[in-house]
């Protein structure tokens, strides 16, 4: 049996992996923005027990999510699926003076990488998406350019996978790697989505516990258990470095 934390868990493809998870008997953490989601997903996960409350979007917040998870730490395997979409008309800014579409999606599996004990898997979650991102790191709060939601969330969607393959190299005795679920219909990829929804969450959950060979790999990128389709500027170690070294900068919190 492992333990996991899964970030972003409360709904959607991170519940479903948390679901899938437990009925293979395995000990799952969970992750609610609030006390009233976590509340709605009680009904819907009664095999997990545990919860971390926080709203990701702000430094304070994602320190306290860490706090709160290492608690019921080690884990054997950590799922970043927290994230938010790109359907906002402006660019909304946090506390910390940060795009809030970045903070939650990029900064927060960043910072709670950093600040949780290694795991043995790490399981980050991008997109397709990502294939059409922009490698440029020079304006990614985006406050020079005029706001656009899908390719701000393609941006960071592309971050999740360098941070996935940096954590890869820096960490070699932990496997890490990237993850396209897939355009499914979930609250996030709407009624048009027209992927299979049942194949969403299961090679996060594949990632984080099996012993397939396959499995067992590290810096990879994976879409329905298979390799999937790679913006080749992903592999670029220094764009991977740049990203870190920005993380840094902003959150103040080196990875280890």
């Amino acid at each position: 049996m492992a333990r996991i934390f899964i970030t972003g868990s409360s709904q959607g493809l991170g519940l479903m992996t948390g679901q899938l998870l437990a009925d293979q008997g395995h000990s799952v953490v969970l992750h609610a923005r609030n006390e009233a989601r976590m509340k709605e997903a009680q009904a819907e996960a009664p095999r997990s027990t545990q919860w971390v409350i926080g709203d990701v979007a702000t430094l304070d917040a994602m320190r306290s999510v860490a706090e709160q998870a290492n608690k019921f730490g080690p884990f054997d395997a950590v799922v970043h699926n927290v994230g938010i979409g790109y359907r906002e008309a402006r660019r909304i800014e946090t506390v910390d003076g940060l795009s809030q579409l970045w903070a939650i999606n990029v900064l927060a599996p960043y910072v709670l990488t950093a600040l949780m004990p290694k795991p043995k898997r790490l399981v980050y979650l991008s997109s397709g998406m990502h294939l059409g991102a922009h490698s440029d790191l020079d304006d990614l709060q985006w406050s020079q350019r005029k706001w656009d939601g899908s390719q701000a969330y393609a941006d960071t969607k592309l971050h999740d996978v360098l941070l996935a393959f940096a954590v890869a190299r820096h960490w070699p005795d932990v496997l890490s790697n990237a993850v396209s679920p897939g355009w499914v219909q979930t609250r996030m990829g709407g009624a048009g989505a027209n992927d299979d929804l049942d194949q969403g969450h299961r090679t996060q959950a594949w990632l984080a516990v099996s012993d397939d060979k396959e499995a067992r790999t590290t810096g990879g990128f994976f879409y329905h258990k298979q390799p999937g389709r790679l913006n080749p500027v992903a592999r670029d170690e220094a764009l991977q470095e740049a990203l870190i070294d920005y993380c840094r900068k902003v959150s103040g919190i080196g990875l280890p």
